[in-house]
Protein backbone atom coordinates (compact mmCIF):
# COMPACT_ATOMS: atom_id res chain seq x y z
CA UNK A 1 0.00 0.00 0.00
CA UNK A 2 1.37 3.32 -1.16
CA UNK A 3 2.31 5.46 1.60
CA UNK A 4 -0.38 8.25 0.98
CA UNK A 5 -3.13 6.20 1.54
CA UNK A 6 -1.97 5.56 5.31
CA UNK A 7 -2.08 9.24 5.63
CA UNK A 8 -5.32 9.39 3.42
CA UNK A 9 -6.75 6.90 5.95
CA UNK A 10 -5.56 9.04 9.02
CA UNK A 11 -7.51 12.33 6.83
CA UNK A 12 -10.73 10.33 6.31
CA UNK A 13 -10.70 9.36 10.29
CA UNK A 14 -9.79 12.77 11.55
CA UNK A 15 -11.47 16.64 11.56
CA UNK A 16 -8.80 18.93 10.56
CA UNK A 17 -11.12 21.64 10.20
CA UNK A 18 -10.07 22.77 13.37
CA UNK A 19 -7.17 23.79 15.41
CA UNK A 20 -5.67 20.91 17.01
CA UNK A 21 -2.22 21.91 18.72
CA UNK A 22 -1.92 26.02 18.56
CA UNK A 23 1.27 25.65 20.34
CA UNK A 24 4.22 23.09 19.44
CA UNK A 25 4.62 20.86 22.13
CA UNK A 26 8.14 19.76 21.55
CA UNK A 27 11.05 21.13 23.00
CA UNK A 28 12.84 23.43 20.35
CA UNK A 29 16.37 23.85 21.43
CA UNK A 30 16.57 19.69 21.57
CA UNK A 31 15.25 19.91 17.72
CA UNK A 32 17.64 22.76 16.85
CA UNK A 33 20.63 20.86 18.23
CA UNK A 34 19.73 17.45 16.88
CA UNK A 35 19.01 18.56 13.62
CA UNK A 36 22.50 21.41 13.40
CA UNK A 37 21.37 23.27 10.58
CA UNK A 38 23.90 25.20 8.68
CA UNK A 39 23.52 28.48 7.13
CA UNK A 40 21.81 27.80 3.55
CA UNK A 41 20.36 24.28 4.21
CA UNK A 42 16.78 23.22 3.09
CA UNK A 43 14.95 22.02 5.92
CA UNK A 44 11.35 20.17 5.73
CA UNK A 45 9.30 20.55 8.76
CA UNK A 46 5.90 19.35 10.08
CA UNK A 47 4.06 22.38 10.73
CA UNK A 48 1.31 21.63 13.76
CA UNK A 49 1.53 24.32 16.20
CA UNK A 50 4.50 26.40 14.30
CA UNK A 51 6.63 27.50 17.16
CA UNK A 52 9.49 24.65 16.04
CA UNK A 53 9.51 25.93 12.29
CA UNK A 54 9.84 29.05 13.10
CA UNK A 55 13.09 28.35 15.89
CA UNK A 56 14.18 27.10 12.54
CA UNK A 57 14.57 30.32 10.71
CA UNK A 58 16.77 31.80 13.79
CA UNK A 59 19.48 29.04 11.80
CA UNK A 60 19.22 31.18 8.53
CA UNK A 61 18.28 28.18 6.32
CA UNK A 62 17.80 29.10 2.59
CA UNK A 63 14.37 28.03 3.38
CA UNK A 64 11.91 25.78 5.44
CA UNK A 65 9.10 24.27 3.65
CA UNK A 66 6.81 23.49 6.15
CA UNK A 67 3.21 21.05 5.83
CA UNK A 68 0.48 20.05 7.10
CA UNK A 69 -2.87 18.01 6.39
CA UNK A 70 -4.87 20.87 8.35
CA UNK A 71 -5.57 24.08 6.69
CA UNK A 72 -6.46 25.60 10.36
CA UNK A 73 -2.84 24.48 11.31
CA UNK A 74 -1.35 25.71 8.53
CA UNK A 75 -3.32 29.17 9.28
CA UNK A 76 -2.17 29.58 12.64
CA UNK A 77 1.32 28.70 11.62
CA UNK A 78 1.01 31.96 8.80
CA UNK A 79 -0.55 34.36 11.52
CA UNK A 80 2.70 33.75 13.67
CA UNK A 81 4.95 33.73 10.86
CA UNK A 82 2.80 37.24 9.93
CA UNK A 83 3.54 38.54 13.05
CA UNK A 84 7.31 38.20 12.78
CA UNK A 85 7.43 39.77 9.68
CA UNK A 86 4.73 42.61 10.12
CA UNK A 87 5.06 43.57 14.34
CA UNK A 88 7.64 44.58 17.02
CA UNK A 89 8.28 42.12 19.45
CA UNK A 90 5.62 43.34 22.03
CA UNK A 91 3.19 43.46 19.19
CA UNK A 92 3.66 40.12 18.65
CA UNK A 93 3.47 38.80 22.07
CA UNK A 94 -0.24 40.36 22.23
CA UNK A 95 -1.09 39.25 18.86
CA UNK A 96 -0.29 35.37 19.82
CA UNK A 97 -2.36 36.02 23.23
CA UNK A 98 1.21 35.81 25.22
CA UNK A 99 0.49 39.33 26.43
CA UNK A 100 -2.94 40.81 27.39
CA UNK A 101 -3.89 43.19 24.81
CA UNK A 102 -7.33 45.23 23.23
CA UNK A 103 -6.05 45.75 20.16
CA UNK A 104 -6.20 42.40 18.59
CA UNK A 105 -8.74 43.98 15.54
CA UNK A 106 -5.62 46.28 14.74
CA UNK A 107 -2.37 43.99 15.15
CA UNK A 108 -4.63 41.64 13.12
CA UNK A 109 -4.69 43.88 10.28
CA UNK A 110 -1.27 44.96 10.97
CA UNK A 111 -0.31 41.37 9.90
CA UNK A 112 -2.81 40.33 7.54
CA UNK A 113 -0.73 41.43 4.47
CA UNK A 114 1.78 39.18 4.95
CA UNK A 115 -0.61 35.97 4.96
CA UNK A 116 -1.72 34.23 2.07
CA UNK A 117 -5.12 34.70 0.53
CA UNK A 118 -6.28 31.28 2.20
CA UNK A 119 -5.20 32.02 5.60
CA UNK A 120 -6.59 35.62 5.33
CA UNK A 121 -10.31 33.82 4.96
CA UNK A 122 -9.38 31.48 7.68
CA UNK A 123 -8.78 34.57 10.25
CA UNK A 124 -10.97 37.03 9.07
CA UNK A 125 -13.78 34.60 9.85
CA UNK A 126 -12.00 33.22 12.95
CA UNK A 127 -11.30 36.89 15.09
CA UNK A 128 -13.14 35.75 18.23
CA UNK A 129 -9.75 32.85 18.44
CA UNK A 130 -7.72 36.09 18.44
CA UNK A 131 -9.85 37.60 21.54
CA UNK A 132 -9.58 34.77 23.35
CA UNK A 133 -5.96 34.14 22.77
CA UNK A 134 -4.38 32.11 19.77
CA UNK A 135 -1.85 30.28 21.93
CA UNK A 136 -4.95 28.60 24.09
CA UNK A 137 -7.06 28.03 21.28
CA UNK A 138 -6.09 24.09 20.67
CA UNK A 139 -8.01 21.35 21.50
CA UNK A 140 -4.82 20.14 22.77
CA UNK A 141 -4.61 23.51 25.02
CA UNK A 142 -8.01 23.49 26.07
CA UNK A 143 -7.53 19.48 27.53
CA UNK A 144 -4.63 21.10 29.51
CA UNK A 145 -6.91 24.04 30.46
CA UNK A 146 -9.32 21.64 31.89
CA UNK A 147 -6.56 19.81 34.02
CA UNK A 148 -5.32 23.16 34.95
CA UNK A 149 -9.32 24.22 36.29
CA UNK A 150 -10.67 21.19 37.79
CA UNK A 151 -8.00 18.67 38.54
CA UNK A 152 -4.85 20.03 39.84
CA UNK A 153 -7.08 22.68 42.64
CA UNK A 154 -8.04 19.01 43.63
CA UNK A 155 -4.60 17.86 44.01
CA UNK A 156 -2.92 20.89 45.45
CA UNK A 157 -2.93 24.00 46.34
CA UNK A 158 -2.12 27.12 44.79
CA UNK A 159 0.70 27.72 47.03
CA UNK A 160 1.76 24.19 47.01
CA UNK A 161 1.67 24.61 42.89
CA UNK A 162 3.55 27.79 43.09
CA UNK A 163 6.09 26.07 45.23
CA UNK A 164 6.66 23.14 42.43
CA UNK A 165 8.15 25.86 40.41
CA UNK A 166 10.87 27.58 42.90
CA UNK A 167 14.77 26.95 41.89
CA UNK A 168 16.16 23.93 43.35
CA UNK A 169 19.09 22.02 43.03
CA UNK A 170 18.60 18.00 41.99
CA UNK A 171 18.35 16.43 45.40
CA UNK A 172 16.07 19.10 46.80
CA UNK A 173 13.91 18.72 43.18
CA UNK A 174 13.32 14.80 44.15
CA UNK A 175 12.76 15.35 47.69
CA UNK A 176 10.28 18.13 46.78
CA UNK A 177 8.21 15.59 44.78
CA UNK A 178 8.70 12.55 46.86
CA UNK A 179 7.69 14.13 50.21
CA UNK A 180 5.58 16.76 49.35
CA UNK A 181 4.03 16.41 46.11
CA UNK A 182 2.97 12.99 45.32
CA UNK A 183 0.28 12.15 47.08
CA UNK A 184 -2.50 9.41 46.16
CA UNK A 185 -4.74 12.73 45.19
CA UNK A 186 -1.87 13.03 42.62
CA UNK A 187 -1.09 9.44 41.11
CA UNK A 188 -5.03 8.50 40.88
CA UNK A 189 -6.37 11.58 39.33
CA UNK A 190 -3.02 12.16 37.16
CA UNK A 191 -3.67 8.28 35.62
CA UNK A 192 -7.75 9.33 35.03
CA UNK A 193 -7.21 11.99 33.51
CA UNK A 194 -4.28 10.91 30.93
CA UNK A 195 -6.00 7.59 30.33
CA UNK A 196 -6.63 6.63 26.26
CA UNK A 197 -10.27 7.03 26.85
CA UNK A 198 -10.29 10.83 28.49
CA UNK A 199 -7.42 12.14 26.58
CA UNK A 200 -8.81 10.97 23.16
CA UNK A 201 -12.00 12.77 23.75
CA UNK A 202 -11.17 15.49 24.83
CA UNK A 203 -7.03 16.31 24.03
CA UNK A 204 -5.86 14.18 21.26
CA UNK A 205 -8.08 12.10 18.79
CA UNK A 206 -8.88 8.83 18.87
CA UNK A 207 -7.72 7.95 15.81
CA UNK A 208 -4.29 8.86 17.07
CA UNK A 209 -4.11 5.82 19.03
CA UNK A 210 -4.96 3.69 16.01
CA UNK A 211 -1.58 1.97 16.63
CA UNK A 212 -1.02 2.02 20.10
CA UNK A 213 -0.80 -0.76 22.31
CA UNK A 214 -1.59 -1.30 25.90
CA UNK A 215 -2.11 1.90 27.80
CA UNK A 216 -0.99 5.28 27.56
CA UNK A 217 -1.80 6.63 31.47
CA UNK A 218 0.97 4.60 33.25
CA UNK A 219 3.44 5.09 30.78
CA UNK A 220 2.67 9.17 30.94
CA UNK A 221 2.49 9.12 34.69
CA UNK A 222 6.02 8.04 35.01
CA UNK A 223 7.46 10.09 32.28
CA UNK A 224 5.85 13.30 34.25
CA UNK A 225 7.30 12.05 37.83
CA UNK A 226 10.58 11.94 36.03
CA UNK A 227 9.67 15.23 34.76
CA UNK A 228 9.04 17.38 38.06
CA UNK A 229 11.60 15.18 40.35
CA UNK A 230 14.39 15.80 38.19
CA UNK A 231 14.10 18.49 35.62
CA UNK A 232 14.41 22.78 36.51
CA UNK A 233 11.04 23.55 36.53
CA UNK A 234 11.74 27.00 36.87
CA UNK A 235 13.12 27.17 33.49
CA UNK A 236 10.57 24.58 32.07
CA UNK A 237 8.19 26.73 29.85
CA UNK A 238 6.24 23.74 28.80
CA UNK A 239 4.84 22.67 32.10
CA UNK A 240 4.29 26.00 33.36
CA UNK A 241 1.88 26.94 30.81
CA UNK A 242 0.02 23.59 31.43
CA UNK A 243 -0.21 24.72 35.10
CA UNK A 244 -0.97 28.39 35.11
CA UNK A 245 -1.89 28.73 31.59
CA UNK A 246 0.49 31.42 30.63
CA UNK A 247 4.67 31.25 31.10
CA UNK A 248 6.09 32.47 33.98
CA UNK A 249 9.82 32.57 34.41
CA UNK A 250 10.49 30.73 31.13
CA UNK A 251 9.44 30.76 27.39
CA UNK A 252 10.25 28.35 24.27
CA UNK A 253 12.48 29.34 21.67
CA UNK A 254 10.55 31.07 19.19
CA UNK A 255 8.87 33.37 21.95
CA UNK A 256 12.27 34.69 23.72
CA UNK A 257 13.28 38.35 22.45
CA UNK A 258 17.06 37.34 21.54
CA UNK A 259 15.69 34.73 18.89
CA UNK A 260 12.97 37.54 17.71
CA UNK A 261 15.25 39.32 14.74
CA UNK A 262 16.70 36.44 13.73
CA UNK A 263 13.31 34.59 12.88
CA UNK A 264 12.10 38.06 11.66
CA UNK A 265 15.02 38.24 9.19
CA UNK A 266 14.79 35.18 7.54
CA UNK A 267 11.07 34.74 7.51
CA UNK A 268 10.57 35.11 4.30
CA UNK A 269 12.71 31.82 3.59
CA UNK A 270 8.94 30.33 5.02
CA UNK A 271 6.70 28.42 2.68
CA UNK A 272 3.74 26.52 3.50
CA UNK A 273 1.72 24.36 2.40
CA UNK A 274 -1.33 22.51 3.21
CA UNK A 275 -0.41 18.48 2.26
CA UNK A 276 0.82 15.52 3.54
CA UNK A 277 4.25 14.64 4.16
CA UNK A 278 4.00 12.05 1.90
CA UNK A 279 2.85 13.56 -1.34
CA UNK A 280 5.42 16.44 -0.12
CA UNK A 281 8.23 14.01 -0.24
CA UNK A 282 7.36 12.20 -3.42
CA UNK A 283 7.82 15.49 -5.44
CA UNK A 284 10.64 16.48 -4.09
CA UNK A 285 14.18 16.38 -5.90
CA UNK A 286 16.67 13.54 -5.48
CA UNK A 287 18.79 14.97 -2.81
CA UNK A 288 17.24 18.40 -2.14
CA UNK A 289 16.94 18.64 1.18
CA UNK A 290 19.26 18.95 4.05
CA UNK A 291 17.30 18.86 7.59
CA UNK A 292 13.84 16.72 8.14
CA UNK A 293 12.05 17.81 11.29
CA UNK A 294 8.98 14.86 11.49
CA UNK A 295 7.63 16.07 14.65
CA UNK A 296 5.96 12.90 16.02
CA UNK A 297 3.87 11.47 12.61
CA UNK A 298 5.01 8.43 12.52
CA UNK A 299 3.15 7.80 15.62
CA UNK A 300 -0.04 8.19 13.15
CA UNK A 301 0.66 5.60 10.03
CA UNK A 302 1.37 2.20 10.23
CA UNK A 303 4.88 0.37 10.56
CA UNK A 304 4.75 -0.46 6.59
CA UNK A 305 3.95 3.57 5.69
CA UNK A 306 6.46 4.66 8.00
CA UNK A 307 9.14 2.91 6.09
CA UNK A 308 7.94 4.11 2.89
CA UNK A 309 8.27 7.34 4.99
CA UNK A 310 12.08 6.57 5.46
CA UNK A 311 12.44 5.57 1.82
CA UNK A 312 11.42 8.85 0.96
CA UNK A 313 13.49 10.54 3.11
CA UNK A 314 16.81 8.64 1.75
CA UNK A 315 15.90 9.48 -1.80
CA UNK A 316 15.42 13.53 -0.83
CA UNK A 317 17.79 13.73 1.83
CA UNK A 318 21.22 15.41 1.11
CA UNK A 319 23.97 13.37 2.06
CA UNK A 320 25.29 14.67 6.14
CA UNK A 321 21.71 16.15 6.19
CA UNK A 322 19.66 15.07 9.58
CA UNK A 323 16.38 13.43 10.60
CA UNK A 324 14.71 14.12 13.99
CA UNK A 325 11.14 12.70 15.10
CA UNK A 326 9.52 12.03 18.59
CA UNK A 327 7.97 9.06 19.91
CA UNK A 328 5.12 8.85 22.50
CA UNK A 329 3.53 6.31 22.58
CA UNK A 330 4.22 4.24 19.11
CA UNK A 331 7.67 2.64 18.66
CA UNK A 332 8.60 4.30 15.04
CA UNK A 333 12.02 4.31 13.92
CA UNK A 334 14.88 3.56 10.57
CA UNK A 335 14.17 0.48 9.70
CA UNK A 336 17.40 -1.88 9.93
CA UNK A 337 17.49 -2.05 5.97
CA UNK A 338 18.42 1.70 6.04
CA UNK A 339 21.24 1.05 8.42
CA UNK A 340 23.57 1.97 5.43
CA UNK A 341 21.55 5.29 4.33
CA UNK A 342 20.59 6.43 8.02
CA UNK A 343 23.25 6.43 10.48
CA UNK A 344 21.14 6.27 14.23
CA UNK A 345 23.07 8.79 16.42
CA UNK A 346 22.06 7.05 19.32
CA UNK A 347 23.81 8.92 22.37
CA UNK A 348 22.41 11.94 21.07
CA UNK A 349 19.28 11.15 20.72
CA UNK A 350 18.99 9.67 24.34
CA UNK A 351 20.87 12.82 25.82
CA UNK A 352 18.57 15.06 24.19
CA UNK A 353 15.38 13.29 25.01
CA UNK A 354 16.63 12.98 28.57
CA UNK A 355 17.70 17.05 28.35
CA UNK A 356 14.12 17.60 26.68
CA UNK A 357 11.51 20.05 28.44
CA UNK A 358 8.64 18.44 27.12
CA UNK A 359 7.98 15.27 28.90
CA UNK A 360 5.56 12.92 27.70
CA UNK A 361 7.63 12.14 24.91
CA UNK A 362 9.16 7.88 25.24
CA UNK A 363 11.92 8.78 22.54
CA UNK A 364 13.72 11.25 20.95
CA UNK A 365 15.21 9.77 17.79
CA UNK A 366 18.49 11.40 15.18
CA UNK A 367 19.33 9.86 12.12
CA UNK A 368 22.42 11.31 9.94
CA UNK A 369 21.82 10.91 6.01
CA UNK A 370 24.91 9.16 4.53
Amino acid sequence: MPAREHLSEIAAQTDFSTIRYAQCWEDAEVLLEALDIRRGDVCFSVGSGGENTLSMLSRAPSEVLAVDLSPAQVACLELKAAGFRALSYAELLELVGLRASARHPALYQKARPALSASARTYWDSNQAVLERGLVSAGKFERYFGLFRTWILPLIHSRRRLDELFEPRDPAQRRRFYHERWDNWRWQALLRLFFSQLVMGRLGRDPSFFRYVGGGVAAPIFARTERAIAELDLSKNAYLQWVAYGRFVSALPHAWREENFESIRANADRLRVEVASVEATLARAAERSIDRFNLSDILEYISEAGSEQLFDAVVRCGRPGGRVAYWNMQVRRRRPERLANRLLSLEELGQRLHRDAMTFFYSAFYVDQII
